[in-house]
């Protein structure tokens, strides 16, 4: 039989007795079992752990990059200071040395725990570490062109847009593309861990799935986004259009595809000029797109599409049925 406590907790007068007596120590007494049984299953390596010296990178700091990059792209739309012509190249010079550092700082976290993680020799990481920061520093221009090309594909894709500003603000497909060029050179010049940490971000903010491997044109609009999914191996071409819900993924793999599959191409190819309409899937590393091709929402394609191609799924019938009223 349950009784009210005095904070209106029940209390169960047959295990305790009276409310005022319950019995509270012994519970506390319990948890250093726990923390036994915890300590054990981290010793027989049936759960994972990172009981070492070796630092870990920081999701975090790696967040706090995006956020400079972008500063550094997108100059003054993400800054509290107000921006000229007499302090810009101050400003620039400022934030990207300071990305320089953050980045050198946690490509270094990052190689080590990655070699500790594989048990193997970790030699050279620093000055590695600073000879991958540069490389990523010095792409810079160049990602910021081609997110130049991403932002004019939105304006003459979207009727509703009315300004690059909008654009640049608001859009998720723009923020989950500019974060995916970000990682997609960490990725292309192999450190570790990072950007996937950095597009999974974007996944979080947008609903929006990018893998850091998958190779995207310029020209790249996503409208809507929410439930887009790219997977690794996707090639995507120049001037591509796609809705919410498409998914560019890979045909059933078996038990044993982490493995077997690591190197080979498991997802679609997209030529140049292709819109993508919403909720369809499109499967497959052999599967290709044509160039110019139109593919209608909902559809399920797991075969090739010719250049110039519309593909549209019959019109459903629709049956509409009322009560007579008596």
């Amino acid at each position: 039989m349950a009784i009210k406590h005095d904070n209106n907790l029940p209390v169960f007068k047959e295990n305790y007795g009276k409310p005022k007596d319950c019995p509270t120590d012994h519970l506390h007494n319990q948890v250093p079992g726990v923390v036994k049984r915890l300590l054990e299953s981290w010793s027989s390596k049936s759960c994972y752990e990172h009981i070492s010296s070796t630092p870990i990178p920081s999701k975090q700091k790696i967040i706090e990059i995006i956020e400079r990059t972008r500063k550094i792209l997108f100059p003054g739309f993400f800054t509290q200071k107000r921006l000229h012509p007499t302090n810009l190249e101050f400003h620039i010079g400022s934030e990207t040395n300071e990305l320089y550092d953050e980045v050198v700082e946690q490509i270094h976290v990052t190689i080590r725990h990655d070699c500790s993680r594989h048990n193997r020799t970790c030699k050279n990481s620093d000055i590695l570490s600073h000879e991958l920061a540069l490389k990523f520093i010095d792409t810079l221009p160049e990602i910021a062109e081609i997110l130049a090309s991403d932002i004019r594909a939105t304006l003459k894709g979207d009727p509703a847009t009315k300004s690059p500003d909008e654009v640049i603000f608001c859009y998720p497909g723009l923020l989950a593309t500019s974060i995916y060029r970000i990682a997609h050179v960490l990725h292309e010049i192999e450190v570790p861990t990072i950007p996937r940490i950095m597009t999974e971000h974007a996944h979080s903010l947008t609903g929006i799935d990018i893998h850091p491997g998958a190779t995207i044109g310029e020209g790249f609009f996503i409208d809507h986004g929410t439930g887009v999914v790219i997977g690794e191996t996707c090639v995507i071409g120049n001037n591509v259009r796609l809705y919410q819900g498409v998914t560019l993924g890979a045909l059933s793999l078996g038990p044993d595809a982490g493995a077997k599959m690591k190197n080979t191409k498991r997802h679609p190819t997209i030529e140049d000029n292709v819109i993508i309409y919403s909720n369809t899937t499109i499967l497959g590393g052999e599967t290709v797109i044509g160039e110019g091709a139109t593919i209608g929402g909902n559809n399920w394609l797991t075969e090739s599409v010719d250049p110039g191609t519309r593909v549209l799924v019959r019109k459903p019938e629709l049956i509409y049925s009322s009560k007579k009223r008596p």
